[in-house]
């Protein structure tokens, strides 16, 4: 018999997880081409894509919706599919936006 399981610990079912005391893994290398990108004006702050989002990769400060998180992100466009709006949709792999997924709006003269 082994130690642990003398020691009891396996007579209780269940895990405990704690922040930051497990290592995550970078998972947006995995998106096919696609990513989320978000007009900021046009977002009515719902967080439908943060409820939604599979990932985690929705950026939230405070209760604010902030941008995206590239580095999770598998690009699955349910965030966009939720979006009442339409300020969250899907654009190429290429297409420049700032780090957090939003695009850069032309501001008119």
């Amino acid at each position: 018999m082994t130690e642990e399981r003398q020691s009891g610990l396996w007579d209780r079912p269940g895990a405990m997880i704690r922040p930051n005391d497990h290592p995550v893994p970078h998972t947006g290398g995995w998106r096919m081409g696609k990513k989320p990108a978000v007009t900021l004006s046009q977002c009515v702050n719902c967080l439908l894509c943060w409820q939604f989002c599979p990932d985690s990769s929705v950026v939230i400060e405070g209760t604010t919706f902030s941008g995206f998180d590239y580095n999770f992100c598998k690009g699955c466009e349910i965030c966009s599919a939720v979006c009442p709006t339409q300020a969250v949709v899907m654009v190429d792999e290429e297409t420049p936006v700032d780090r957090w997924g939003r695009i850069q709006e032309v501001q008119s003269l």
